[in-house]
């Protein structure tokens, strides 16, 4: 078994941090301590989350883990396409590079593997019938 761990995106942890910052502000201008509480909780959810999410395959099939929230199982035999992508639709991935697996029932997973052309790799191996588009047009040439 292969275990890929997601990659944790800079630009949303900015974000994050940015918008828990700004709403703390006031909170501690005005000393509502109170308030921190249920936000402290919060920030250390996402930091549980964004740590817990990974990608495993075992034999011919892909395990997309999410702390407790998710945890499914894919055939890799029924993938046909893996797109890469940068939509920011609610997904276990912790970062904004992302790949859209699509199934050949039309079911899809975004994720965000720190390792991604490994990742890719890994599965074009288990399955080559599996279409890679990706934006980088030097790199999808070996695909």
């Amino acid at each position: 078994m292969k275990i890929y761990k997601s990659k944790i995106g800079t630009g949303l942890v900015i974000f994050i941090v940015l918008i828990f910052g700004i709403s703390a502000y006031p909170m501690v201008k005005e000393g509502i301590w109170e308030g921190l509480l249920p936000m402290l909780l919060i920030i250390i959810f996402i930091v549980y989350l964004f740590t817990q999410i990974s990608y495993s395959i075992e034999g011919n099939i892909l395990k997309v883990k999410c702390g407790f929230l998710m945890n499914k199982s894919f055939e890799i035999s029924r993938i046909t396409k893996i797109i890469e992508t940068n939509n920011p639709i609610s997904a276990p991935a912790a970062s904004l590079d992302r790949l859209v697996i699509t199934f050949d029932n039309y079911d899809s997973v975004v994720i965000s593997p720190k390792q991604k052309y490994d990742f890719i790799d890994h599965l074009k191996k288990l399955n080559p019938k599996i279409i890679v588009t990706l934006k980088s047009k030097k790199r999808a040439t070996n695909h």
